[in-house]
């Protein structure tokens, strides 16, 4: 029988981390590795699934925030190392962990990154955002005009210290970003320093300190070198800017990859927008409403005529109901519903990536209004999250 238990000593953590990454087919940290990966594991959000005294599945989450349509700020769970051993597959150990990490969760939101599309919509997650991969050839790549402010390159020791007091001052403004906790930044400091040739830069305008980049470059055959961007932070329009000017103008590069939100205007930046291309579209925010009335309530709403919205969901039942959405906000109610929806597909809707109506013609779901609702859901900007956990 399986039971699933909280998790609270470095023993077990260490454990955990083996089970997941035997998983997910990855090496396991030798002594000093585990150093590096012990910061990333926060007390009281660790479960695993046992089988007698054997760990036989895992899941965890850290705490964070979450950018919602209209700008507020909502407490977060970000879900991460979630596997089962290969030997208790299919025989519900994930179900049972998943729906106890539901019930427990102290925040409203829950996301993840999915390794399989298909393992997560069973649970209540929705796909509800997307990012592109973008390609630039560097060597055509022609910014006009000149930097409004500065760029300095800096070393990792101060990377480490200013990058994250950086990333809080910035803020965050689109939906789907979420805030960085301290494990984040220790795994990251981790990863840079797997690559001897991983910069970071600073962008300093007429305030101050608004931006940074951080890349790193491969040689490729024939001698040519790919800049991968692995973090473009930006205050402002300038400093997103003159954060492109700087990479666009390097010495010795051939190409230019980074993942940028569905409605970047990245290409707009060259005098050849051709210069840009589209690599793949892949996803990126799976996204889980663990209470949907709060939920509802944090985000703002587009003008259109009031739509009432069955939600159903299997495993947090209080969450089943109907709800009135307008321009005015949500609340529930008893009146008839337009539409009927489960509580994932509300899910990949709440950010405005997915529509009603496509879901419809899809026959996802059923129902009336959809239109009205389409327009209550629109969001101006694309979500993107830009953190990887």
């Amino acid at each position: 029988m399986t039971e699933i238990r909280l998790l609270s000593d470095e023993a077990q953590f260490r454990t955990h981390t083996s089970v997941f990454r035997r998983a997910m087919h990855m090496r396991i940290p030798d002594d000093e590795q585990w150093q590096v990966v012990l910061p990333s594991y926060e007390p009281d959000r660790v479960l695993a699934a046992f089988d007698g005294d054997e760990m036989i599945g895992t899941t965890q989450s850290y705490a964070s925030s979450l950018v919602v349509p209209g700008g507020a700020m909502v407490p977060h769970s970000a879900v991460s190392r979630v596997g089962v051993r290969a030997d208790y597959t299919r025989r519900g150990v994930l179900t049972a962990l998943m729906r106890e990490q539901l019930e427990k969760l102290p925040d409203p939101v829950a996301t993840l990154r999915a390794s399989e599309g298909r393992i997560y919509g069973r649970f209540g997650y929705g796909l509800a955002g997307r990012w592109r991969t973008v390609e630039i050839n560097a060597k055509r790549a022609v910014i006009p005009g000149e930097m409004a402010g500065r760029v300095r390159m800096i070393d990792q020791d101060t990377a480490d210290k200013l990058l994250p007091e950086l990333h809080e001052a910035v803020g965050l403004t689109r939906p789907g970003q979420i805030g960085r906790w301290a494990g984040w930044w220790a795994r990251a400091r981790d990863r840079k320093s797997d690559a001897e040739n991983s910069v970071t830069v600073v962008h300093s305008g007429p305030d101050g300190d608004d931006g940074f980049l951080t890349y790193k470059v491969a040689e490729e055959k024939d001698f040519e070198h790919r800049m991968s961007i692995q973090d473009l932070v930006a205050a402002n329009d300038d400093a997103w800017r003159d954060l492109w000017i700087y990479a666009a103008r390097l010495d010795l590069i051939d190409h230019i990859e980074v993942d940028v939100a569905l409605d970047d205007p990245v290409s707009w930046l060259f005098e050849d927008p051709r210069v840009v291309y589209t690599k793949d579209v892949f996803d990126e925010i799976w996204l889980r409403l663990v209470d949907v009335p709060r939920m509802l309530q944090a985000r703002t709403y587009g003008v259109a005529d009031p739509v009432v919205i069955e939600v159903q969901d299997r495993l947090l039942p209080a969450n089943n109901g109907r709800y009135r959405v307008s321009p005015d906000g949500a609340e529930r109610v008893d009146a008839p519903a337009d539409l009927t929806i489960p509580v994932g597909l509300l899910a990949a809707t709440y950010f405005g990536d997915t529509t009603f109506s496509q879901l419809a013609a899809a026959k996802r779901i059923e129902g009336t209004r959809l239109a009205d609702a389409d327009a209550l859901f629109a969001v101006p900007r694309k979500p993107i999250c830009g953190t990887f956990f």
